[in-house]
Formats: structure tokens, C-alpha cells, sequence
């Protein structure tokens, strides 16, 4: 749009105001806001063609349009801000996956290991599990066809074994102990893709669980989860939403809704061509009394911060951790004749006390996403103190309590990233591999004798602690892979990476949801959700404080 004419116009408009009645005045300034609004799109829209009709019957080469079309999309889209996307007609489906909740193959959760295919774990229940795959073989063969080597790539493994249900698919398997390969025929089946990580008790009265994203399942998964705990004598919460980067608007309002009293309004929505559309809590609820505490950080986005802003604003329970994302962006998909889909941005999310989640990005893409690595220099991350909100992003709560705006939600209590636990030596471990090939191996050589002597996890849990040796033998694993051990990174450490193996252990041996159990006692994040939950004058300070 040419706005230095819609001013001449709206000034001109303006000045006959002076002589026509003001209802007049207003349909002719929204008459001619229609007709410059349709003039300029008419004409950019020719304009385009033009230039497309152009190439495709002049240009010097041959041209693949439909290559150029998809090149132009992208780059339209990537002028506009940094949620607004472009995807092919072969991907919808493969994008839209997570968050639909399933899909249809094998049911294994693998790794590519030394250019293997390893079995972390089948999913109970699915076809894999059902005859009698076990976590730690390795499919040598698919179909006939060998499947290891070099030229074995996730995306490999993605088309050989996943497939419509009902259909079948023969792998070979290598399993230690086994001289020769065993044989299964499996028939592919639709496959649940479970949003939530873990949910167990924290101590006797207080329940955790862990939120990965917000798709169609989640209500359900959390429902469950709620009704399990309190079975256990569930009293308290903490919903741990930290490196969830969202979902489902949908979702995100109906697990809102379990923690929100009635009528309470848990966030709106709003753009240039969107009116405002308000989401209200209704009269269900699994979890409106009780102490909540809600764990984010700078992984938190969009659904995660429109969950933590509700509880938040309504004094409802306590946000604990790091500034949030800031993703408040509303997209919506639009399908164009090919079947592909532009996810545009509509609208803007705002919490109930008015706050937009959207930070700014007029800085561009790349520095939009470079965020984590600005907020880390200049010491957000570790120092809370180093966030500056000025007296216009400032907000009020439900009891007067006062927040801020600008992008993100910015919790009740800071907690640091740890930089001594998650230092440079532990970051080589995990950006080299060295915890998954230490456990792989060692599971390789210990499974059975594992299994064996600790028969579930309760009982691994509570006995089961790693050597001196074993911790020796995992330090030799990262010399030979070119890390350098140094003492002040390590010895502070020890027994943080101990407890970190154990985990890997333990979700490999028995189930997912293992993995958080075991590690939480380190956890610097609960343990301080911990603490507040059990200081009622604290917990009541928190949220009544004005």
C-alpha cells in the first residue's frame, strides 16, 4: 500500500469533514480505505503474473516455473516475520505428524548407531513389541535389502520401515548373545506419538509432569496423568513446560482450562484482519485447587507461554525458570491449488492482562533467531538483573501483582542456567556423542545381567549406581573421540554426569518417563518448585504479593 497517498487522502478527507455530517464523513473514509486497499492488491496481484507470465516465455533458459514460484513463495514469506511459512504438498502431512498425535509403521524408537540401526526401544503395544523386537537389536536387513553402512540416513530408515497400516515388512535382527539372525515379519500399524515425557510423584503430595508439545492428545495424555497422581495422593503440581515450543492453540486453551476457575478469560487473540477472538475457561477442571507451579524457559513458546501468561496473570499458581521464548504469532494454513500450504500469521496472542507474547523482530530472521545466543552475552541467562523492562510494558495481575510485557513471560522466581554443571567439557559429551555411544555399549555388554538383577525400575532406581571403573571407562570413551578432560570442568561434575548415564540407562532398560525420574533430584528447577510448594508463606507471598 502507497501510504504517503492514504495520508494525502485521509487528509483530505479530514479537511471536508469540517463541512459534511460526521456520518457521512465515516462512510466515505471507509469507502475509499476499501477502494485504495482493492486498487493496490488488484495491481500488485497483475504485477506479479506480469512478471511470471514473462519469464516463463522469454527468459534465456529453460526454467523449472514451479521451482521458481516455490523460491518466490519462500522469500515473500520470510519478508513478512519469522513464523509465517511455506510448505510443500509432499511435506504437509510429514509436518503436521507430531502434533496429529500418530503414525502408521513399526513402532521403534531408533538411533543410527555406528551406521547401524539401534533399537533404543519398541513402543508397547505396537506391532514391533508384539513380536518380540527388544530394546538393543540392531536391523542389519530390511526387506532383503541391507541396512547398514554409510548410506543409511534417518530419512532411509524413515522410508523403508514406515508404510500404511496393515501392510508388512521383514527386517533381519542382530541381538547379542545370537550367533545368528533372527527373522521377523511385522505388519505395520497406526503408532501413537505421545506428548508427554513423564509423570510421576515428586514426593507424597506433589505430582510432576512433563509437556514436550501441544498436540490433539495432549488433554487426553494430561487427563490421564491428573487422574493417575491423585490416585497417589496427589495434592500439588508442577507442570514443567521448559523446551516445549508449543502446538495446538486448541490444546493449549483446554489445558489451561483444567487449572482455571470458570469464565476466566486465558488469552485472546487479534490482527488487522482478525478481530479479537477471546478463549474462556469453562466449568471443567481436574486441577483448579492446589499449588501449581509452572517450569519454562527460553525453549518455552507460543502454546507453553499462553499456558504460563493464564496462570500467571490470574495469580493462579507460580511461573518458575527463565524468560520465555517469546512466540505470539497466530498462523494460520492456507492451502494453495497444488495441496501445499502457506501458514500465515493472522494475529497477535495477547494474556489476559493484555501482555503480547510476540517479542520483536524487525531485526530480521537471522538475528530473530540468534536470540538465545544475545541473551546468553549479555548475561540474561545467569543474571536476571540484566533484563530492562521499561514503565510502558508494564502489566498487572489479577491480584496487582506486577508483570511486563515485550515479548516472553518472564517468570516469578529465576533460575539460572547452570554454566559450572553445563559447561564446555559436558557440552563436547553430548555435541560428540559420547553419552549414547558409553550406553549403548555398555548395555550392549550389560543388558541381560541388568535386567536380571534389578527386575523394574523402582528397584534399579533406589540400587543401582555406576563404578568408578565404569565412570573411568566412559572418560576414556571421550579422550579417544579428541576431548580434552580437564579437571576444574570435570570434578564439579562427576556425579551430575553419573546420575546423567544412570538416566540414559534407565530409559533405554525400561520407559521414557525413567529418564526424568531418575535425574530430577539434580534438578536445580524443581528442586526450587520443591521448595516453594512446601513454604506455604512463601507459595502465598508469591502469588498475593501487590
Amino acid at each position: 500500500m502507497n501510504y504517503t497517498k492514504m495520508y494525502k487522502l485521509r487528509k483530505t478527507i479530514f479537511i471536508l469533514g469540517i463541512l459534511l455530517p460526521m456520518s457521512l464523513l465515516a462512510q466515505l473514509n471507509s469507502r475509499n480505505d476499501n477502494n485504495v486497499k482493492e486498487l493496490d492488491a488488484n495491481k500488485t496481484t497483475r504485477k506479479i503474473s506480469t512478471l511470471l507470465y514473462y519469464i516463463n516465455n522469454y527468459y534465456v533458459d529453460t526454467l523449472d516455473m514451479s521451482g521458481v514460484v516455490e523460491t518466490a513463495i519462500v522469500q515473500t514469506l520470510k519478508e513478512l516475520d519469522p513464523h509465517s511459512a511455506y510448505i510443500s504438498a509432499e511435506d504437509v502431512e510429514r509436518a503436521d505428524e507430531p502434533l496429529k498425535g500418530s503414525f502408521e509403521g513399526v513402532g521403534i524408537t531408533f538411533q543410527l548407531y555406528k551406521d547401524t540401526i539401534l533399537v533404543v526401544s519398541p513402543i508397547p503395544g505396537g506391532p514391533s513389541d508384539k513380536v518380540g523386537i527388544m530394546a538393543g537389536d540392531k536391523i542389519l536387513k530390511v526387506d532383503g535389502e541391507i541396512a547398514y553402512g554409510e548410506d543409511i540416513t534417518n530419512k532411509w530408515v524413515m522410508e523403508h520401515l514406515r508404510g500404511d497400516k496393515g501392510t508388512k515388512v521383514d527386517v533381519s535382527i542382530f541381538r547379542h548373545g545370537n550367533i545368528d539372525l533372527l527373522d521377523f515379519e511385522i505388519t505395520r500399524d497406526k503408532i501413537p506419538i505421545n506428548s508427554m515425557d513423564a509423570a510421576f510423584m515428586l514426593d507424597d503430595n506433589t505430582g510432576y509432569i512433563k509437556l514436550n508439545r501441544f498436540s490433539k492428545t495432549s488433554l487426553q495424555e494430561v487427563n490421564d496423568a491428573l487422574l493417575e497422581l491423585k490416585s497417589q495422593g496427589l495434592k500439588n503440581l508442577v507442570f514443567d513446560l521448559r523446551s516445549n515450543s508449543g502446538g495446538y492453540l486448541g490444546t493449549a486453551m483446554s489445558i489451561s482450562d483444567e487449572f482455571l476457575p470458570e469464565d476466566k478469560l486465558i488469552v485472546y487473540t487479534e490482527g488487522i484482519h482478525t478481530p479479537r477472538q477471546e478463549l474462556v475457561a469453562t466449568s471443567a477442571g481436574e486441577f483448579e485447587d492446589g499449588k501449581l507451579i509452572v517450569l519454562i524457559n527460553e525453549g518455552s513458546a507460543s502454546a507453553s507461554e499462553i499456558v504460563s501468561g493464564a496462570i500467571q496473570d490470574w495469580d493462579r499458581g507460580v511461573i518458575i525458570g527463565r524468560r520465555s521464548f517469546g512466540k505470539g504469532l497466530v498462523q494460520r494454513p492456507l492451502q494453495l491449488p497444488d495441496k501445499s500450504v502457506v501458514r500465515l500469521t493472522i494475529a497477535r496472542y495477547y494474556t489476559p492482562s493484555g501482555r503480547c507474547i510476540q517479542k520483536p523482530y524487525d531485526g530480521g530472521n537471522e538475528e530473530y533467531y540468534s536470540d538465545f545466543k544475545h541473551r546468553m552475552e549479555h548475561g540474561e541467562l545467569i543474571h536476571p538483573d540484566s533484563i530492562n523492562f521499561p514503565d510502558s510494558l508494564k502489566y498487572a495481575t489479577n491480584n496487582g501483582r506486577t508483570v511486563y510485557g515485550g515479548g516472553g513471560i518472564m517468570p516469578d522466581i529465576f533460575v539460572p542456567l547452570d554454566s559450572v554443571r553445563y559447561n564446555k567439557l559436558y557440552s563436547q559429551f553430548i555435541r560428540k556423542g559420547i553419552f549414547n555411544s558409553y550406553v549403548n555399549d555398555y548395555l550392549d555388554k550389560n543388558r541381560v545381567d541388568l535386567m536380571n538383577t534389578y527386575s523394574d525400575f523402582e528397584e534399579y532406581n533406589d540400587s543401582f549406581s555406576l563404578s568408578d571403573d565404569d565412570f573411568n571407562n566412559f572418560l576414556e570413551v571421550a579422550k579417544n573421540k579428541d576431548i580434552d578432560i580437564e579437571d576444574p570442568e570435570l570434578t564439579p561434575n562427576v556425579d551430575f554426569i553419573k546420575l546423567q548415564i544412570k538416566s540414559l540407562m534407565a530409559r533405554n532398560l525400561y520407559e521414557t518417563s525413567d529418564y526424568f525420574e531418575t535425574l530430577f533430584p539434580m534438578d536445580k528447577e524443581i528442586k526450587t518448585a520443591l521448595e516453594v510448594i512446601n513454604d506455604n508463606k512463601r507459595y502465598n507471598n508469591l502469588i498475593l504479593k501487590k
